[in-house]
């Protein structure tokens, strides 16, 4: 994250000088003069070069902030809490003994948010049974569900859900020792530990395999699905994985993908990781969506009608990560206008996301929420196991339009549809279609009313 922070900062500033429409003359002399101090999580720490402006934190902190914060995320997807501190402030003391002096306190384990809980997670359709067996991992570790494999699209949750485990597990035994890694650090670490082995410093690998098997309770990983493919890494990895789960020791894992379907995966390594839970977490249904952001606007202590909220929910459908951004943008710039939160507000602060000329992308998710919303079901009822003719025919019927506007293989939409075999998915295709041969006007009238609303022309 910090990387990324640093290679755009440029960039984030130039965003805030446009979106914000900052005179060329305040952009010079004040933002141009910012810098990136230090990042602790997700604490960042701007500096200010007063040295030629005079004392200007206090402006700048009032002015400014806010635009930096929303430019920030705009452009690295990641909300910071933001500090100043000028150059001046650091004449007196050096620059190491002033980092430590404004650092937060630190934390045993610095790499894990303890913003992400599992009250701040909103539950819905979309995530429910992957809440639920993350929560029984966290109150049970190694015991009941080992390992967890959580995965889904970016922006849906995964993260926070594998450093909720991660808080709730520290909360009520601090003795355990939890580590949490990215799956780029892992690698990192494993490829310093090869290489030092080679220049014999015979100890680095073992080192390695002390700190993730010898020194572990709970080990969690994210986006292991950039760990497949790379040889040596995998070969570690799954040393590792192999020695933790037999030894009681708790494995959670996240991926943007099924393990059936990671096609470069030895299918040895593929049984370890189905030997656990494997739970996937959808895009947000619209209910799920308006409960994030009525969530956000009770904590920000603020007034937004639901229409406004449904307008965003409505058109900020794809992740979580992008519906948090535009209910930012909107307060943002309510704040900036000193003006109410209306409809038109709204409307003008996110005309960059919102375009209403702008085709709202086909998935199968989008599907699947359209036709529970047409026949007043849920899409838990559609993913459900219920047979009844009330969820059986919506199901046959949306899987038959996923076929017909997706083109998407049966296996995908069996497995987006409640994991279902690409047989059952054949099987209610060809009864749609027996259906629509019958002139079954029923049927016909709903499917076109469905398409319509799909995908409007």
């Amino acid at each position: 994250m910090e990387n990324s922070l640093l290679q755009n900062w440029d960039k984030i500033l130039e965003h805030m000088h446009t979106t914000f429409s900052i005179s060329d003359v305040s952009f010079r002399t004040f933002i141009q003069k910012l810098s990136v101090y230090s990042v602790h999580d997700d604490l960042l720490t701007i500096l200010i070069d007063d040295t030629s402006i005079g004392d200007s934190k206090s402006f700048i902190e009032q002015k400014y902030s806010v635009f930096l914060s929303v430019s920030i995320e705009e452009i690295t997807g990641v909300h910071y809490q933001l500090e100043f501190i000028a150059l001046s402030e650091l004449d007196s003391k050096s620059m190491e003994q002033q980092k430590e002096a404004i650092a937060p306190k630190k934390r045993l384990n610095p790499s894990i948010n303890p913003n992400y809980t599992f009250d701040t997670f909103i539950v819905g359709d979309n995530n429910d049974f992957a809440h639920a067996a993350s929560l029984k991992v966290a109150e049970e570790p190694g015991e009941s569900i080992n390992p967890l494999y959580i995965y889904g699209g970016a922006g849906l949750g995964k993260t926070h859900l594998m450093h909720a485990i991660a808080n709730y597990i520290l909360e009520h035994d601090s003795s355990k020792r939890v580590v949490y890694v990215t799956s780029e650090t892992f690698t990192n670490e494993i490829v310093e530990a090869v290489r030092g082995s080679k220049n014999d410093h015979s100890q680095s690998l073992n080192e390695f395999r002390e700190k993730y098997r010898e020194n572990v309770d709970v080990l969690l990983i994210d986006d292991i699905q950039f760990i497949i493919g790379k040889e040596a890494t995998q070969q570690e990895f799954f040393f590792t994985f192999s020695h933790l789960t037999d030894s009681k020791k708790q494995v959670i894992i996240s991926s943007d993908k099924h393990p059936s379907t990671m096609t470069t995966l030895d299918e040895r390594y593929r049984s370890r990781f189905e030997m656990g839970i494997t739970v996937d977490i959808k895009a947000p249904t619209y209910e799920t969506r308006m409960a994030i952001l009525r969530s956000k606007v009770d904590k920000e202590h603020i007034q937004i009608d639901d229409s406004i909220l449904d307008y965003i929910a409505s058109n900020i459908v794809s992740n979580i990560r992008e519906l948090q951004g535009a209910i930012n943008k909107v307060i943002s710039f309510s704040r900036l206008c000193a003006k109410e939160i209306t409809m038109d507000l709204a409307k003008e602060a996110l005309s960059d996301k919102i375009n209403p000329n702008m085709k709202r992308p086909i998935t199968i998710d989008y599907i699947i929420e359209t036709v529970a919303d047409h026949f007043g079901i849920s899409v838990k009822d559609i993913l459900s196991n219920k047979r009844s003719s009330n969820i059986a025919y919506p199901r046959h019927i949306c899987m038959y339009i996923c076929r017909e506007l997706t083109g998407s293989p049966l296996a995908e939409i069996g497995n987006k549809l409640g994991n279902r075999h690409h047989s059952t998915v054949l099987h209610s295709i060809e009864f749609i279609e027996n259906k629509i041969s019958e002139n079954d006007e029923e049927t016909i009238k709903n499917i076109d009313v469905l398409k319509k609303k799909i995908d409007p022309q």
